[in-house]
This record gives structure tokens, C-alpha cells and sequence, in this order.
């Protein structure tokens, strides 16, 4: 299935530096810029950009192979947590962290192929919301008091409220989403910039501030349709 094609070129060129450099540093980091070769090709295919460099059964091919990986390596980092999580090793959160960023990157690229920015931004609001609550809630889960529970998961259900109203009201939805992520964000960024912080500073914000660009783009683009087709 090799072509000999810019595609093609470029994946051997990521492939000879990363040896290049491997050689140079006999670092093995190097090494992983292979990884990036390898997944040039059906990254670039599925986000439209290389599509006339493969054919529709290349495609299909991508696609399947590309989920079942996706789902191995999810179910792999899910084992490793859980056995560094056995053994009292807190590094397991890191595992943790790449499962969700995963899922929420996968999450996100299917809503926005799907071109409806606004009801992309619905989906997004709605289940980033509903993780957060769930997230923030976690901790109070031991202490069984129900009162403590429901008041660390308002502000999640709170984001998923504005998910299901921004269907109606997009530019207004918009403009609180980003105005309560701007809060948020300071809220954690206040406690310290480690790297925990900062990982879930990405996690939670970069979901809310896509969705208000989703809102307020969508109800742009309506705008503007609007006198042509009242024309």
C-alpha cells in the first residue's frame, strides 16, 4: 500500500531525522518521531487534507484499523493504571489522564466533522458538564453526605444546563461559556501551576472554550445567511 507520493516523502523524511538524531544523541526519545511517520498518512487522511492520496479502500482500511488500535491502547493504558493503582503508585494518574484526553479528543473531531458547530457545541457542553460533575464529586463520594455531592457537582450540571439552552440561544450561550471558563481557569491556576493543574486546565477548558467558538461561529454564519436568503 506504500506510494510514492509527498505524503510518502515526507513520512520517510520524519523517519531519517528521527534516526538522524537518534544517532547524533543516542537518545532513544528520538526514536518516537518514527510514530509520527507512521500515522502521517491516515491522520492526514482523515482530517480531509491528504484524501486524494488515498483511495476509498485505503480509507476504509484506516478507519478500522485506526478504532480497533485506538481502542487496544485505551484498554492498555486502562491496565497499567489499574495495576500502578494496586501497587499504591500514584503515577497511574498519568494513565488516567491519557485515557481522557483521548476519549475527549476523539469526542470533539467526531462532532466537528459532523459540520453542525452548533449542535457540536450542544454535545460538547452537555458531556463535558456531566464529566466534570462527575469528576468534582468523586471526592465526596466516602462521605455519603448527598448535600456535599450535589454542591461540588453544580457547576457541572450548571455547564450542561447552558449545553441544552444554547440550542435556542447560541451567541448568548457562548458568551457565558466563555466568561465561566475564563473564571474557571483562574480559579485553577490560583492554587499553582503544576503540572496536574495545567493537564487539567487542558482538559476541562480546551472543550468549553471550542464549544463557545462552535456557538459563536455557528450563529455568525446564520447571521449572514440570513439577507441572502431573504433576497
Amino acid at each position: 500500500m506504500l506510494k510514492k507520493d509527498p505524503v510518502f516523502w515526507w513520512a520517510t523524511g520524519i523517519s531519517v531525522l528521527a534516526l538522524g538524531l537518534f544517532a547524533v544523541t543516542q537518545s532513544q526519545f528520538w526514536l518516537a518521531l518514527m510514530i509520527g511517520s507512521y500515522l502521517l498518512r491516515p491522520t492526514l487522511a482523515s482530517l480531509g487534507v491528504a484524501k486524494r492520496y488515498v483511495d476509498e479502500r485505503q480509507l476504509s482500511i484506516h478507519y478500522r484499523s485506526g478504532n480497533i488500535g485506538f481502542a487496544v491502547t485505551i484498554v492498555m493504558c486502562v491496565i497499567f493504571a489499574v495495576k500502578l493503582g494496586a501497587e499504591s503508585n500514584h503515577d497511574f494518574e498519568l494513565f488516567v489522564t491519557a485515557i481522557v484526553i483521548g476519549l475527549v479528543a476523539k469526542a470533539l473531531v467526531n462532532v466537528i466533522l459532523a459540520r453542525d458547530l452548533r449542535d457540536a457545541a450542544s454535545k460538547i457542553l452537555i458531556g463535558a458538564g456531566l464529566l466534570i460533575a462527575i469528576f468534582a464529586s468523586a471526592d465526596s463520594f466516602d462521605s455519603g453526605k448527598l448535600a456535599e455531592i450535589f454542591v461540588n457537582a453544580v457547576p457541572g450540571l450548571a455547564i450542561a444546563g447552558v449545553g441544552l439552552f444554547s440550542k435556542a440561544h447560541p451567541r448568548p450561550a457562548g458568551i457565558v461559556v466563555l466568561a465561566s471558563t475564563a473564571i474557571l481557569l483562574w480559579v485553577m491556576f490560583s492554587r499553582g501551576f503544576t503540572w496536574g493543574q495545567i493537564v487539567a486546565a487542558v482538559i476541562v477548558g480546551m472543550p468549553l472554550i471550542l464549544a463557545a467558538l462552535c456557538l459563536l461561529s455557528g450563529d455568525k454564519i446564520e447571521s449572514d445567511a440570513e439577507p441572502t436568503n431573504a433576497a
